[in-house]
């Protein structure tokens, strides 16, 4: 009865123990350490230095409105911090920031207040005043653009030089000042990690190699995407190669001007031979100098929040530029993109019409100069092939042989004509010639290089002969 009793019973299991829910695991967000950059859903994010306390802080600029955080997660994998070495950046007077955005009203209204902070420390012209005005703003902007013009002060000691570095540099995008560097590795560095405007006095770099890689800075420096080489070493025997970014803008103090004519074409500069004579511009600065400079860092990070998006493609030169030649219409574009008030733009282009006559006068004292001049005069009455070299090196040494140590042989004449003009040469009776088929290429260096009939003339002179130039002549002829 017992066994029956209990088949019949239903069966029953004992119940299960209650296992715990799951829960999804978050993952381990990123950390990164940020100066600036363009966050993921295209918001701007920018290092701000709050002065009371001492401390960086994130500015963020998302749907048309700013934020001022500590740290920022714009999704569950990343999270930005302020850079961890930045307050002692700040402290030692490296790099300065905005303190935090600031309302400016109009652009036409902050460029009143910037030329005004200006004028009120430094002696320069109205022209490049209103020049370097553009160009702080241009700054704020500059990654916006593909190339970029450099700014210079150049003069004798004594001239403001480092006054205007100082004034102009210190309202500038992430100013890095880079004068009390004994070498010019951490700037390398610097400029990689923070980017922004690289002020510099060449006088603090006097020794030849030292001049040579911030030479190296500047010739890479003006378009985006040339970064510098460099091999570093950790333990003093294994190096590797090392790319940094060096591109951005650029403020140079100076006394003389580089060799390179290529380097020298991507600066606008102000020359100053003489101290100032403004009665109203202290002679020391002021402590309200930093202040104003603070406040006008942060009317300016606002404008880079109001202005970042609406720059892109710099505005092409129009017809207000016709003698304006490529290099220097390549480099003035952002800044005349940057530049709404119709005065600031002639101002801008009257300073560079100036700055490329005065390039055109280096260039016509060069010993390529020389040269074309003689092939001008020789061009001018030629009815064979062309001019040979022979025939060049032949008149050169008769003419210039007061300016050259010992006269050039036809292989020197050949080596300019080629590799320093750019000319081709053609093998014709056992001797090499410019053809009659360079004169159009023949022009253009000759406006290059400001060759002009009156040129030709005064060499006809020296030389005792008389120009003759006769209808059908070969230079008239394509």
């Amino acid at each position: 009865m017992l066994k029956l009793a209990l088949r019949h019973m239903p069966d029953h299991k004992p119940d299960a123990p209650k296992q715990p829910e799951r829960t999804q695991s978050k993952p381990n967000r990123t950390t990164i350490q940020i100066v600036s950059g363009i966050g993921p859903n295209r918001e701007l994010i920018e290092t701000i230095f709050d002065a009371n306390k001492e401390r960086a802080r994130l500015a963020i600029w998302k749907n048309q409105k700013a934020a001022i955080v500590d740290t920022y997660a714009p999704d569950e994998v990343t999270r930005y911090v302020p850079l961890s070495s930045a307050g002692a950046l700040v402290e030692h007077g490296v790099v300065r920031f905005p303190d935090e955005p600031m309302r400016y009203g109009e652009t036409s209204d902050l460029l009143s207040a910037i030329r005004s902070y200006i004028h009120k420390y430094v002696d320069v012209s109205e022209a490049f005043e209103r020049l370097a005005a553009n160009y702080v703003l241009l700054t704020w902007v500059y990654d916006r653009f593909n190339e970029l013009p450099y700014l210079r002060r150049r003069g004798d000691y004594g001239t403001g030089k480092t006054r205007f570095l100082t004034v102009v540099g210190s309202i500038c995008y992430k100013p890095i000042f880079a004068g009390g560097a004994s070498t010019t590795s951490p700037i390398f560095h610097l400029l990689n990690r923070i980017g922004g405007t690289l002020v510099i006095d060449e006088a603090d770099f006097r020794f030849s190699d030292e001049s040579a890689l911030i030479a190296k800075i500047l010739n890479a420096g003006n378009v985006k995407g040339y970064p510098v080489l460099r091999s570093e070493s950790i333990n003093g025997k294994d190096f590797r190669p090392r790319a940094f970014k060096v591109f951005g803008p650029k403020i140079v103090g100076m006394r003389g001007r580089y060799d390179d004519p290529a380097l020298e074409s991507r600066f606008l500069t102000e020359t100053s031979s003489n101290p100032s004579d403004r009665k109203d511009v202290p002679i020391n600065l002021p402590s309200d100098q930093a202040a104003e400079a603070a406040v006008l860092r942060s009317k300016l990070l606002q404008y880079r929040f109001d202005n970042f998006e609406r720059f892109g493609e710099p505005k092409p030169l129009g017809p207000e530029a016709p003698n304006i030649e490529p290099r220097m219409r390549q480099i003035l574009s952002p800044l005349l993109s940057i530049a709404e008030d119709e005065t600031d733009r002639l101002a801008i282009l009257a300073h560079a019409s100036v700055a490329q006559e005065r390039l055109r006068e280096a260039r016509g004292q060069t010993l390529e100069a020389e040269v074309l001049t003689v092939i001008r005069k020789l061009m001018l009455g030629e009815d064979g092939a062309g001019v040979s070299m022979q025939e060049i090196a032949k008149v050169h040494g008769r003419a210039y042989l007061d300016s050259v140590s010992k006269p050039l042989a036809a292989r020197a004449v050949g080596h300019i004509v080629r590799t320093k003009l750019n000319l081709k040469t053609t093998k014709s009776h056992g001797v090499f010639i410019i053809h009659k088929a360079e004169i159009p290429a023949l022009k253009t260096l000759y406006e290059r290089y400001d060759i002009t009939e009156e040129d030709v003339a005064h060499l006809c002179e020296q030389l005792g002969e008389t120009l003759r130039v006769e209808v059908g002549d070969v230079e008239g002829r394509s």
